[in-house]
């Protein structure tokens, strides 16, 4: 293995951790601002990383490599786990008194925009504190979008951009077109975020309130404020307001980037934005005609509710207005496999993802007609498209790793003395990085702030495997992997 491979992935990612060291400055001012005495935690934070970082940069500093699949996969890893570590030092420092295993489980749940939690009692955490979590999700959201339009569709291993799959050109140059792409990309998103802190602000709440669940919206992220989430608030119009930016975050942020640089609404024949409001809009009906009828609730509350939580299960974004786990066992089955279906590939949204669902369903059609057609010729297609071999493989391997995992994270939290629920939708959240699992313990009413130390490493080991797609971290557990 070449060392200026690590000498330059690092280099990377301590540029990367200087910048993080300086956003720290903000909730500085903020609990300056307040008058809360964890100004200094971040003060410290950031010259002791910016310091760390600042030597690393200097100390790697050199000719950099040619873009190839072995740095792609290094450089990844590295600047995940490096961004969680740096994440957490404010986190375990703060006055909130986490332990380290507590504090590195917030800083990767927020980074990988999972939304699960260990803080109990944020109506009175620091200010600051609140917000760093929030900027966290947000830039975990910028790294995701950028992970998944860009990286991954050259390493094979997910990410199927649309704009990719139309020029073949980026195969070999994944960053060709990096500079007005990207550019497109964070207007976009800015401007966003922008739009659902007003409407938040207009709908009712404090500014500082719309601010950092605007940022979590759509990072499509679940980090709340309040212990109670959106039901804190009890407004029909700001659950509206969320329903429609997490579904927004849900979608594949090409399509945008196309039309921003180029113009082009054809792009919203994506078979996958179908597909993902499809499931949406079909369970969310679903829900709220039963919760309608079990619950005798009223159907434009049941649908307000429905939708609210549906779009936060699928988009990944783990906000929740009530405890629907009390509506009936329909919805708790609905909310478990929902889980882990996700939105679109290109989005913040984690996930199976629906591209992968379409490829799968063709695979599977193909399949069939093959039984019944043995000489047949038929191709696997991605809407109009011929989805190649590669892509079809890492579709099979993603989901035999995902379910593989699955199932020995859930063994390994039985172990750890768990219930079957708890296990079993603890690691099926982290893998999908949603947020809330189902259960008194880590359900939408609960948080994972009970969870030993151990189980906190391991779900939070989950949470960076689901984000970066699994497969682009177990390759660096293969021999071949790091033979010259």
């Amino acid at each position: 293995m070449n060392v200026n491979l690590f000498r330059s992935a690092v280099h990377i990612a301590a540029i990367c951790g200087l910048y993080l060291s300086i956003a720290m400055a903000i909730p500085a001012l903020i609990d300056l601002h307040f008058g809360h005495r964890d100004w200094t935690v971040f003060v410290f934070s950031g010259l002791m990383t910016g310091g760390l970082s600042l030597g690393a940069a200097l100390a790697t500093s050199g000719t950099q490599p040619p873009f190839n699949k072995r740095f792609g996969f290094i450089l990844v890893n590295i600047l995940w786990l490096c961004f969680s570590l740096i994440g957490a030092l404010p986190i375990y420092l703060s006055s909130v008194d986490l332990s380290f295993a507590q504090a590195l489980f917030e800083s990767v749940s927020a980074i990988t925009t999972t939304g699960g939690t260990v803080i109990s009692g944020l109506d009175r955490a620091p200010p600051g504190l609140l917000l760093w979590r929030s900027m966290l999700c947000w830039f975990g959201g910028i790294g995701i979008v950028a992970l998944g339009l860009f990286v991954l569709p050259f390493l094979h291993v997910g990410g199927i951009a649309f704009f990719k799959m139309e020029s073949s050109d980026t195969n070999d140059r994944p960053f060709a077109r990096l500079g007005s792409f990207i550019h497109a990309f964070l207007a976009i998103y800015v401007l966003l975020t922008v739009i659902c802190t007003v409407a938040y602000d207009l709908a009712g709440m404090s500014h500082f309130d719309a601010l950092n669940h605007a940022m979590s919206t759509v990072a499509t992220a679940g980090f709340s404020t309040h212990d109670a989430s959106f039901a804190f608030f009890d407004n029909t119009a700001i659950l509206w307001i969320s329903s429609i930016f997490l579904t927004l975050g849900s979608l594949p942020f090409s399509v945008m980037i196309l039309f921003a640089v180029r113009g082009r609404l054809d792009t919203l024949r994506d078979p996958q934005i179908i597909v993902f409001l499809g499931y949406l809009s079909a369970l969310s009906l679903a829900v709220a005609a039963y919760h309608h009828v079990r619950n005798e609730v009223a159907f434009g509350d049941a649908l307000t509710h429905s939708v609210f939580n549906m779009a936060s299960i699928l988009s990944t974004g783990g906000f929740a207005s009530e405890d629907y786990t009390l509506w009936g066992p329909f919805v708790v089955v609905v909310a478990f496999f929902a889980t882990f279906v996700g939105g679109c590939s290109g989005s913040t949204a984690g996930g199976i993802k629906a591209y992968r669902l379409i490829i799968l369903f063709s695979m599977f059609r193909s399949g069939l007609r093959r039984l019944i057609y043995p000489n047949g010729v038929f191709s696997i297609r991605y809407g109009n498209i011929i989805v190649d071999d590669d892509m079809q493989r890492a579709v099979v391997l993603y989901l035999i790793a995902f379910l593989s995992l699955w199932v020995a994270g859930s063994l390994a939290m039985a172990c750890l003395g768990y219930d079957f629920l708890t296990a079993t939708s603890a690691v099926a959240t982290s893998l999908a990085n949603v947020g809330p699992g189902i259960g008194p313990t880590i359900g939408p009413a609960g948080n994972f702030s009970t969870l030993s130390a151990p189980a906190l490493h391991l779900l939070s080991f989950f949470m960076l495997l689901g984000r970066l797609e699994i497969l682009t971290v177990l390759v660096l557990a293969m021999p071949t992997f790091w033979r010259s």
